[in-house]
């Protein structure tokens, strides 16, 4: 019988976060390939596993996925596991997935952590639709790309972005997307000095730009404001959506926040009219 390969999602920080499922998978499989040996070593001792552990990288990928097949083939069980999170998402193991399905050879998913999730559910933003960018280029017209799908994508962006260069960022998307537009930053999220920083891009860089950023930085972007035949929409939309928010029960920061994204307007202004329909109901009520 084929060996199975599963792909291990693994605690972006603290080792609570690895399911049991996860656990049970590293204990059974006959080898585990890994991103850096030395890391994944301390999160199988944590879980008691004994399996072999080889290294799969960027440099090595190639070479391990023949290798990998083989023991496929000869009935063995593999994890493909990365530094942290989910193999793949901006990470090694593409190649070793594609050649296994296209093999033959089961291909499991093991869920678990993941930094772009994790940043999502605590910054505040609609995360009904959202997109993925990964790493945007360092320079060039790569980057500028970037930034202009991230000024003009309608729903919310999700960005990994080195600590180092986290404030250039940040000063870039304001120059492509408004200085006004909604951002957060989690940083170093499940540990010990995780934060999830939140505001305008003019704020939150300014922000960095006092509070050096140290470890792993995920951004969170507002979508684009929907613009229509007379350009953007404003105050004429704004005071039904409000209300009709209002209506539902929605509280008066979410409702301006969503006025914001959905109207075209500021987060000031989007304020003033939540509060404002909020006051005018209490008056009614």
């Amino acid at each position: 019988m084929a060996g199975r390969l599963y792909v291990v999602a693994t605690p972006i920080g603290n080792l609570e976060d690895l399911s049991p499922r996860a656990a049970r998978v590293l204990r059974e499989v006959a080898v585990v390939l890994a991103e850096d040996t030395r890391r994944s070593r301390i999160l199988m001792d944590h879980v008691g596993a004994r399996a072999r552990l080889v290294s799969a990288h960027r440099h090595n990928e190639a070479r391990r996925v023949a290798e990998a097949l083989d023991r496929l083939a000869a009935g063995e069980d593999l994890a493909l596991v990365t530094d942290a999170g989910t193999p793949v998402v901006s990470d090694p193991g593409s190649r070793l997935v594609e050649a296994a399905a296209d093999a033959g050879f089961e291909v499991v998913p093991v869920p678990g952590p993941s930094a772009a999730l994790a940043a999502l559910s605590a910054s505040g933003m609609a995360g009904d639709r959202f997109a993925f960018l990964g790493f945007p280029p360092r320079s060039g017209r790569a980057r500028r790309d970037v930034l202009e799908r991230c000024a003009q994508h309608p729903d919310t962006v999700i960005l990994f972005e080195a600590p180092g260069r986290l404030v250039a960022l940040l000063d870039d998307l304001a120059a492509s997307c408004g200085s006004e537009r909604g951002a957060a930053v989690g940083r170093e999220l499940t540990k010990l000095h995780e934060e999830v920083v939140r505001g305008t891009l003019a704020e939150v860089a300014a922000y960095y730009r006092g509070n050096a950023p140290r470890g792993e930085v995920v951004v969170v972007l507002e979508g684009a404001p929907p613009t229509d035949r007379d350009g953007d929409l404003s105050e004429r939309v704004a005071v039904p959506l409000a209300d009709a928010l209002l209506d539902r029960g929605v509280a008066p920061s979410a409702v301006a926040r969503e006025v914001a994204r959905r109207a075209g307007l500021s987060r000031n202004r989007a304020y003033e009219i939540a509060q404002a329909r909020a006051l005018e109901r209490s008056k009614e009520g």
